[in-house]
């Protein structure tokens, strides 16, 4: 088949063809099958190493399609969505998955997708080692080509390190990256440096394309550096300053772009073998080439995934996520108690928000018994549930399954800091201790309020009215909806646990957006506000916001998303409803009131069970998905699993009282000691 492809060449000229022919020759049947590929290609080496024949007609059309079919655009595009937005690209892909875009066979770039026909082509390229490509390379003999085909295809390269050039010099003008790093305007911008060093290389070499330029790189790549300095900085200080799609993918495409320039200089910059005396040294040939044939499995990985929203999205949401967590992370160390007094003081906070809850299940049951139409039922309860978990914010209460979305970017931190540091695996189990005891003793404190609170609040109403709040009938329903077993309570705590997951994100979300935003200072310079509140009232308004915006946008859409899930399952026909421990703990308190406490040791059982493994699942499936997602933004591979579940076991069989409550600190008085000495003792409950 090989012979039968250089046949066909020599007949019709048509290198995109050969090419192609002999891409599907070494293409393996399955992409993991790399040892085939690296066979066939070894032939295809061994076969031109000994026909001079076929090493000239492939060089040939190699160079012909370098030279003939405009490359530029192709060695410029780091990725194809240098040119277009985040939302813009995301459609593009999403249309050409659709509808695949004509090939223009002007553009060497097009006809990529001619000779890379598979979305797999990327994964036995790139696992094929670079010493085999090479041998491809050598036994080409690029040297022995036409003198005009090699200016042209060096000219090629030339002019697209100058596009790259100019575009990261744009880049670097954007007001959003001016105004993330306000010294690009103070002082010589390095991004516009780098253009004016590039120019004083390229005039060298476009006088003799056949030619190496006698200008060091040296200048040029110093100032790319300085350029990708700036990006971490802008990254690392978007922490404190935030950030948004548009910068991050800003940072993206600049980021992108220095990577190709840099690539494309350094083959520029390194030896080629119709320069070399025959003395050159050959580790000088060899990395020439393998500079090569990385820009080359760079091309072929950007052909085929240049459609794949997986990609996309992951790599332009990942600082994105970074921020979220980041505020999330800051706000769950407030989350894990580290001695008594903290412990205490989050279980009177937990108890607080218990009574909140006990008023609004009542009302939640009140709203229901009306029989609205079901949109203004759900909205009634969106905001029931929205504006009682903003009043329990502002309150400084706490909501226990509020917990494991916040101390989940805060365990990812600190993994982040253990990972493959052993010694420090003792802190890490310590942080998971303290979120742990901090976890039990929220729950308890709003369970263990909550449903007296329920009960009293049936109480007061049957005292005044005479009337029982809700009847035995929806106390038998609204116990049964909890059963564990004959309903799908679980399954709708899960559905719970994802609506405190993605109230977690929505969070950070808006605290990342009033620092990014600066909407404290907007908010100061009303003139409105300030003559209604007051200049120092403003202030003191604006700085609440600052602090608690994303916590009050969190809570509130928590609310609406328990409220709309029973709502979506009622539109779209779907077995979709929420269970929360919280609530499920005052509807047991209502039942029991109704119910006269007459209930039998089934029933306490199942009731028990039930508010057990609801609080469980919405913990678990909100802290997994939001570790998850705190650990991807940061790029963790924690390799260290096993030691920490091994460390965790440990602990907890020889100190289990470290993960219910904290160490108690005691004061021993002996002899002379200091009667101020403080000794850690652990408690074990």
């Amino acid at each position: 088949m090989i012979e039968q492809a250089f046949e066909l060449y020599a007949l019709h000229k048509q290198p995109h063809q050969l090419v192609a022919d002999l891409i599907a020759q070494i293409r393996p049947a399955k992409p993991h099958q790399v040892d085939l590929a690296v066979k066939s290609l070894q032939s295809l080496s061994y076969m031109l190493n000994n026909d001079a024949e076929k090493a000239r007609l492939l060089r040939e059309a190699i160079l012909k399609l370098l030279s003939e079919h405009k490359p530029i655009s192709l060695f410029s595009v780091a990725r194809h969505s240098v040119f277009s937005g985040f939302f813009t690209e995301m459609w593009r892909r999403i249309s050409h998955k659709i509808l695949p875009e004509a090939i223009n066979n002007d553009y060497l770039i097009d006809l990529f997708a001619i000779l890379f026909t598979k979305k797999t082509d990327a994964e036995w390229v790139s696992a094929i080692p670079d010493k085999i490509w090479t041998q491809l390379i050598l036994a080409l003999s690029f040297e022995d080509s036409p003198p005009d085909l090699t200016v042209f295809c060096r000219h090629n390269l030339l002019s697209a390190t100058q596009v790259l050039s100019y575009r990261i010099a744009a880049l670097g003008l954007e007001p959003e990256l001016l105004r993330s790093h306000p010294k690009l305007e103070q002082h010589s911008s390095p991004f516009i440096i780098q253009n004016e060093e590039l120019d004083l290389f390229l005039p060298s070499t476009f006088k003799q394309y056949s030619e190496p330029s006698t200008t060091s790189i040296s200048h040029i790549l110093v100032m790319l550096d300085q350029c990708t300095e700036i990006i971490t900085k802008i990254r690392r200080n978007s922490a404190q300053t935030g950030t948004s799609i548009r910068l991050t993918y800003l940072l993206q495409r600049i980021a992108q772009n220095i990577a190709r320039l840099e690539t494309l200089l350094n083959i520029l910059n390194s030896p080629h073998e119709y320069d070399q005396e025959p003395n050159a040294e050959a580790s000088l040939l060899l990395n020439a080439n393998i500079l090569k044939v990385r820009l080359f499995k760079e091309l072929v990985y950007s052909e085929c995934h240049k459609n794949d929203l997986n990609e996309h999205w992951q790599e332009n949401m990942e600082i994105m996520a970074l921020r979220v967590t980041e505020n999330a992370s800051r706000t769950g160390e407030h989350y894990i108690t580290e001695n008594l007094s903290e412990y205490f003081e989050l279980m009177r906070s937990a108890m607080g928000a218990g009574v909140l809850i006990g008023f609004m299940g009542m009302i939640k049951i009140m709203v229901a018994e009306q029989h609205l139409a079901s949109l203004t039922e759900t909205i009634l309860f969106a905001l029931n549930y929205g504006l009682g978990f903003i009043l329990i914010h502002i309150l400084h209460f706490t909501v226990a399954t509020k917990q494991p979305a916040m101390t989940a970017a805060a365990i990812a931190a600190s993994i982040d800091e253990t990972d493959n540091k052993s010694k420090e695996m003792d802190n890490l189990v310590d942080i998971v201790a303290k979120a742990m005891r901090s976890q039990v003793v929220a729950i308890f404190g709003n369970v263990v309020i909550a449903i007296p609170t329920a009960i009293l609040i049936a109480w007061a109403i049957f005292n005044f009215s005479g009337q029982q709040f809700i009847s035995t009938d929806q106390a038998n329903h609204l116990l049964a909806d909890i059963n564990p077993i004959q309903s799908a309570a679980l399954f709708y705590a899960a559905v719970a646990g994802v609506c405190l997951f993605l109230s977690g994100l929505i969070a950070g979300y808006y605290d990342n957006l009033a620092i990014y935003n600066k909407i404290p200072q907007r908010l100061r310079a009303l003139k409105w506000l300030q003559t209604l509140l007051g200049v120092s009232r403003l202030a003191r308004v604006a700085n609440y916001i600052e602090n608690n915006l994303g916590a009050l946008a969190g809570n509130f859409y928590f609310g609406c998303l328990l409220a709309g899930m029973s709502e979506i399952g009622v539109l779209f026909g779907l077995p979709f409803d929420i269970r929360h421990i919280a609530f499920s703990s005052v509807y047991v308190g209502f039942s029991a009131f109704a119910l006269d406490f007459q209930f039998t040791w089934q029933m306490i059982t199942y009731a028990g069970l039930g508010i057990l493994l609801i609080g469980m699942m919405n913990l678990m499936v909100s802290f997994g998905l939001a570790l998850f997602v705190a650990m991807k933004s940061r790029k963790i591979r924690f390799k260290q699993w096993r030691l920490f579940m091994r460390n965790l076991g440990s602990r907890l069989n020889q100190k289990p009282g470290e993960f219910i409550m904290p160490p108690q600190k005691v004061i021993l008085s002996i002899g002379e000691l200091n009667p101020e000495t403080v000794i850690e003792k652990p408690s074990h409950g």
